[in-house]
């Protein structure tokens, strides 16, 4: 019998796979296995997406005015801004800037930088913050003041939080110089690491910047690899190829807690998985039918599909707003009962069941899609699961081009206010239409200064969305990572509700 090394039978499996094994991490270097293909666009603070994902680049690479940092409780804290004052009736916001923040050429960080970026951002709720502010003033290199059209509380959540990347500052001289494609392909940033090498959807090489204003990292180099099957990255981890594997579950996520010097960690994020559908609108889909709906969300065993992804470590909800954000309207998950979900399908003039069309699950939550079509079927609900990757996945949710049912996730910070945004009024970027009641009350409750008052206005629509079955909630997901024996500081958690490691000037490997 031929006996092979474990070491070169995993190397075997990752060259089977389509993947190139890296070198095992070299004193100084942290490597990271990533779920997802790295994309272009995260180099850019201009064309974040309303999810966290594009934040585990930009949390190394680039710096924000204000941003979420430990202890802020995912909140606005100082950063490239020392401090900042707001009018008293929210009309303007000014920002003093530090003296000792500077880009990763040496240029100081000035407030034009500041000015130009927000000017130039197209990312999640641009519009709703461009329709808000009426100009950019800059009193000084060290000053920019923001005046509103009127008064808005929520311009610091947006503006501050990963609602949003608007408040993230890239260098305007070096942008006008190279223009948008030569800044992705070559990005120069205020963070505390800079760019070595970049290869889409590859891989992605960092270096320690020495002059970050709040202190030199730790780990000299960093490197992160997109590894998009589980396996493969469980197995990368376990031979030391990297030191953190992102998105483990179920039997993979119980291997590596059993392996000798491997630990799990579970941030609880701030954000909830549910289910988008789009075909409601349509008067000719059974979707349009609320019985129909609320049939699908009794045929879901939340619970089950926790255990079995997750560990049971995620969260039962039944919002999709999380319940730690202000304003947000608590509300018990629905209860798994598949005899009245057919009772509510045959109501509806559904007795046999119908076909729900494709079911896209979020990249790479495929085996998630898989588990809550077969649940659904169970009651008659008819789906396929279309899997994308994930960049073809968001350019047609945002085209309106997926049909059906749609798995989402978002952990992106803010309020109730910042999450119901982007999905349920007639300006969100993933909505495919709303309610008039919605968008007057969105409205209302954006000028209003009472905070009682708003808080009754943003739970009205958090009712409606409920009610009404608008989507369906899965529940607050448990981010699981596998952490290797080389690492001290991961950064798990640091930032409350934030998925990924940060911030990265806080990392530390075991000396």
């Amino acid at each position: 019998m031929i006996t092979i090394p474990i070491r070169a039978l995993v190397l075997l499996v990752l060259l089977l796979c389509g993947v190139t094994a890296p070198a095992a991490a070299s004193e100084g270097e942290m490597r990271w296995a990533l779920h997802v293909t790295l994309a272009a666009r995260w180099l850019d603070p201009a064309e974040t997406e309303a999810f966290n994902t594009p934040y585990m680049v930009m949390f190394m690479l680039h710096d924000a005015v204000v941003k979420a940092s430990p202890g802020g409780g995912g909140q606005s804290a100082p950063s490239l801004a020392e401090s900042w004052t707001a009018a008293k009736d929210f009309t303007s916001f000014t920002f003093n800037l530090r003296k000792n923040a500077k880009f990763h050429n040496g240029e100081p960080v000035t407030a034009e930088d500041v000015k130009f970026s927000f000017e130039r951002y197209k990312g999640a709720s641009a519009k709703l913050l461009k329709d808000k502010v009426k100009e950019v003033q800059t009193p000084s290199p060290a000053q920019v003041r923001f005046v509103l059209k009127e008064p808005w509380p929520d311009f610091m959540t947006f503006y501050g939080t990963t609602a949003s990347g608007a408040g993230w500052v890239v260098p305007k001289k070096y942008v006008q110089q190279v223009g948008d494609d030569g800044f992705k392909k070559a990005p120069i940033g205020a963070g505390p690491y800079k760019v070595v090498s970049f290869k889409p959807g590859v891989e992605i090489v960092f270096e320690a910047f020495d002059g970050y204003w709040r202190k030199a990292p730790s780990v000299k180099r960093l490197v992160m690899r997109s590894i998009t099957e589980e396996a493969t990255r469980a197995a990368a981890l376990k031979t030391g190829e990297v030191d953190i594997a992102y998105l483990l579950t179920g039997t993979t996520a119980e291997e590596i807690k059993r392996t000798p010097g491997m630990k799990l960690v579970a941030p609880l994020l701030s954000g909830a998985f549910w289910i988008e559908l789009p075909d409601q609108w349509d008067p000719k889909s059974p979707w349009h039918d609320k019985r129909v709906r609320q049939a699908a969300s009794h045929a879901i065993d939340r619970q089950a599909i926790n255990q079995a992804e997750t560990l049971g470590f995620s969260r039962l909800t039944g919002n999709f707003v999380p319940k730690i954000f202000q304003y947000a309207l608590p509300v018990e998950p629905p209860a798994y009962d598949p005899a009245r979900a057919k009772k509510l399908l045959a109501d509806a003039g559904y007795p046999n069941g119908f076909d729900g069309g494709d079911f896209h699950p979020f990249p790479p939550y495929f085996s998630m899609g898989e588990a809550i079509v077969g649940q659904l079927g169970a009651v008659g609900i008819k789906s396929r699961v279309r899997t994308m990757e994930r960049a073809a996945y968001f350019t047609a949710w945002q085209e309106k081009r997926l049909k059906g049912m749609i798995l989402v996730i978002s952990a992106a910070f803010g309020n109730a206010a910042t999450r119901l945004e982007p999905y349920v009024t007639k300006n969100g970027i993933y909505a495919y239409s709303s309610r008039p009641e919605i968008d007057d009350l969105f409205i209302r409750q954006s000028k209003e200064l009472d905070p009682k008052k708003r808080e009754q206005l943003v739970h009205q629509i958090q009712k409606i969305v409920t009610d009404e079955v608008m989507n369906i909630p899965i529940y607050d997901l448990a981010f699981i990572w596998g952490v290797g024996p080389r690492v001290e500081e991961s950064g798990a958690g640091l930032i409350p509700g934030y998925a990924y490691s940060a911030p990265a000037e806080d990392l530390k490997l075991k000396k």
